[in-house]
């Protein structure tokens, strides 16, 4: 097998699928912006919670139940960078995937940086939204960000 893809070899890819239970926070004040990422999240499977503020939001994360969370990146509280400070202090292995509408090109590397998993365009970028929440939820549970047993219900084995 050569390291270079031929025409005609198939592609392989891993299938994304959304694994049960997936804990995904959305935070913003912006309610066009929430509601709009809620129908993006939904209509790929996950259920998503949603909160107003960056300390709502702070107070989610720290509870364990979630793999990633979408934020746009300056509520009227505070910066998304509050959420990433969560993750470190309290070894918490979610990721931060911003939701942005005036992003330029050094904000963007600024945000991944300090630890934001991806940027999202808001204007042009919503087909990507499911794609990348599924990334990121991987990469979570790869740093052992995984389900909080205590906040899932056991299955029957």
């Amino acid at each position: 097998m050569s390291l270079i893809a031929c025409e005609s070899e198939p592609r392989l890819s891993l299938p994304l699928e959304v694994p049960d239970p997936a804990g995904i926070l959305i935070v913003s004040d912006d309610d066009c912006d929430m509601e709009r990422l809620k129908t993006l999240l939904v209509e790929a499977g996950f259920s998503p919670e949603c909160t107003k503020s960056i300390a709502g939001g702070c107070d989610a994360a720290k509870s364990g139940r979630f793999q990633v969370v979408v934020a746009t990146p300056l509520l009227r509280d505070g910066s998304w960078r509050r959420l990433t400070d969560i993750a470190y202090h309290y070894d918490l292995g979610f990721e931060v995937v911003l939701w942005a509408h005036n992003f330029d090109f050094v904000e963007w590397t600024e945000a991944l940086n300090q630890g934001a998993f991806d940027v999202l365009d808001a204007v042009s970028e919503q087909p990507r939204v499911a794609e990348t929440a599924r990334r990121a939820l991987w990469a979570a549970y790869l740093k052992g960000a995984g389900p909080n047993p205590r906040a899932t219900p056991q299955r029957a084995a």
